[in-house]
């Protein structure tokens, strides 16, 4: 950030005081009745009053026009301001520096890592020289995102200033419509109580030829005054757009006014403590540059006396493993003792199992041949000759 955008965000915070710290009057009371309003208020209702004439259907039509045509110019205003409003490239350059700074950090810096043979080969940038080509690269995209935060800045507190214009204007608006609809509701009253009753008396006293003229009279008279009664409901319903309004200016405003907050905060605060954080940083890195020869050293020295006393404790451990060990291990003899104890089991286990089937195989052998014999026996005795010298059959 250069110096003159340093005094000129530093300048602005005056700006931003005094457009933040604008308190923005409330919405007034209610429409108050023409009996009960104070002398100035009622004069003003009269001469609105006095913008009737019932005789007249336009006159009604006419009724409250004016302001409601100041609210549709306050509207388009309010549109306009919406549609040209440049929130959204102010939010981006926020995004962008926020972006920008966290993706550079001092963390990627480690003097210690030498560069290895491809990267020599290659003709990569050492550690350090590359920092330093970052942080010239990021300091121009920062000075270009400082330059458009900047303007982005001016243009907000022109739209905060305006925008208090506009409450103002849509507040006297929202003033001017209240004493419309006072003027309205004494017009209804005076026509209910006073000017509608007497043309009915009017009609019944006066002659047969002239009660079909002030007949029609009466009723061109209700007819307006229906008429006047759905203008003053408009009117209202007007009123209470008009307050909806102010809220709405009010929001816009106090977003607006959040937002030239952050920009001025990230131009007086956030770019110049991350520029002295990373001068520090390259001031740090230059010092421990210039012990980095004697660090090697001793780094060489302590590395070969810790792998000549580790080589040694290795060395004499396998001497003494090897002069300890007997001509055979007692493991393998307790194994090899194991395994003759087993073969000799399972040579008895095996003569046992075979006696064991030779007995059976023996005595279902004799058990056989006397089945046989039996059957040969029966055979034999079945087919024995008579007397007769026939064969007897069993």
């Amino acid at each position: 950030m250069t110096e003159d955008t340093r005094r000129r965000a530093e300048a602005a915070q005056k700006d931003i005081e005094d457009v933040t710290s604008v308190v923005l009057p409330e919405p007034g009371q209610p429409p108050v009745l023409l009996d009960a309003a104070d002398p100035q208020t009622s004069e003003e209702i009269r001469r609105r009053m006095d913008e009737l004439d019932m005789s007249d259907s336009g006159s009604i039509v006419r009724f409250g026009t004016r302001a409601q045509a100041e609210l549709q110019e306050i509207s388009q205003r309010m549109l306009a301001d919406v549609k040209n409003k440049d929130v959204g490239p102010a939010g981006e350059s926020l995004r962008e520096i926020v972006t920008t700074i966290r993706g550079f950090s001092t963390a990627e810096l480690d003097m210690r890592r030498e560069r290895s043979w491809w990267e020599k080969l290659i003709g990569k940038s050492a550690p350090f020289a590359k920092f330093v080509a970052n942080y010239e690269e990021v300091q121009t995209q920062l000075d270009r995102v400082t330059a458009d935060l900047e303007s982005h800045e001016q243009r907000l507190l022109k739209d905060i200033k305006a925008l208090d214009l506009l409450y103002d204007r849509t507040l006297k608006f929202y003033d001017e419509l209240a004493l419309y609809i006072s003027a309205g509701e004494a017009k209804l009253k005076q026509l209910d109580s006073n000017d509608i009753p007497a043309l009915e008396a009017r009609v019944e006293e006066g002659q047969e030829a002239e009660q079909v003229m002030r007949a029609q009279e009466l009723r061109d008279l209700r007819t307006a005054r229906d008429d006047l009664e759905r203008r003053v409901h408009d009117l209202k319903l007007t009123r209470q757009v008009t307050m909806q309004s102010l809220p709405s200016i009010r929001l816009v405003q106090e977003n607006d006014k959040s937002l030239v907050t952050k920009i001025n905060s990230t131009l007086v605060n956030t770019v110049p403590l991350w520029e002295t954080q990373l001068a520090q940083a390259v001031t740090i890195q230059r010092s421990a540059e210039a012990a980095q020869a004697v660090r090697a050293a001793s780094d060489l020295t302590n590395d070969l006396l810790t792998r000549n006393a580790e080589n040694l404790r290795q060395a004499n451990a396998q001497i003494r493993t090897e002069t300890e060990r007997g001509v055979f291990d007692i493991d393998a003899v307790r194994t090899a003792n194991a395994e003759l104890i087993a073969t000799i089991e399972d040579s008895l286990r095996i003569a046992d199992e075979g006696r064991a089937r030779r007995a059976a195989a023996e005595e279902d052998l004799t058990r056989m041949e006397g089945e046989l014999r039996d059957a040969l026996g029966a055979a034999s005795a079945s087919r024995q000759p008579d007397t007769t010298g026939k064969v007897t059959q069993a």
